[in-house]
């Protein structure tokens, strides 16, 4: 898997190495073990799905996370980026507004022996304010315009990476914000996520 990401253009050796040491099988369900290193995308239940190793080390390296980052995601989903997450940062905290997704990560999360994650269930366009400022967030599931909030909860030299667009068909960009507090927003690729979810539509 690591020499498929590889030759699609990602180069960073630290991403490279927690992609490699992540199982991705542990987080995909049984009914799909024989895809579990294929780069694809994979139902996981509940309507949302594990994103493939690709995205996954893109959305990653763009980051550019230091060991001594806190980092936010939203979305945990499988639990796969998460994992990828705590293995490059001092400390994750994961919102997911499916409980029942994310006590299922947990599990194997624990399993797999980390201890620099906080779990939060709620709504992602909230963020988690309690922790903020972040210097990196990151987004599995499509907004369709970029939530105030997380803006709001960025730290000073900080950046966010989320896909942004209409249902199943967005545009993935880079956001910065300088030690000013201005705002850059990069555009990166076409992609297709899992529509974020708003707290009252549950």
């Amino acid at each position: 898997m690591k020499n498929q990401i590889e030759r699609r253009g990602v180069s960073d050796p630290k991403v490279l190495r927690a992609v490699e040491k992540v199982p991705r099988h542990l987080f995909v369900p049984p009914g799909y073990m024989e895809y579990s290193y294929s780069d694809r995308p994979l139902p996981i239940g509940d309507g949302q799905t594990i994103s493939q190793p690709y995205i996954v080390a893109y959305m990653t390296e763009v980051l550019e996370i230091k060991k001594w980052h806190r980092v936010l995601e939203i979305g945990t989903g499988s639990g796969y980026q998460t994992a990828v997450l705590a293995e490059l940062s001092y400390r994750v905290y994961t919102v997911e507004i499916i409980e029942e997704l994310q006590e299922k990560a947990k599990v194997v999360l624990d399993g797999l022996g980390y201890k620099n994650i906080e779990y939060v269930v709620g709504d992602g366009y909230e963020g988690y304010e309690q922790e903020a400022p972040y210097d990196r967030i990151i987004l599995t599931a499509a907004p369709k315009e970029i939530p105030e909030k997380l803006l709001q909860q960025l730290a000073f030299g900080g950046k966010i990476v989320l896909p942004v667009g209409a249902s199943y068909y967005q545009e993935l960009v880079l956001i910065e914000k300088n030690r000013l507090g201005e705002i850059q927003i990069i555009p990166l690729m076409a992609v297709s996520f899992v529509p974020m979810v708003k707290q009252y539509q549950i």
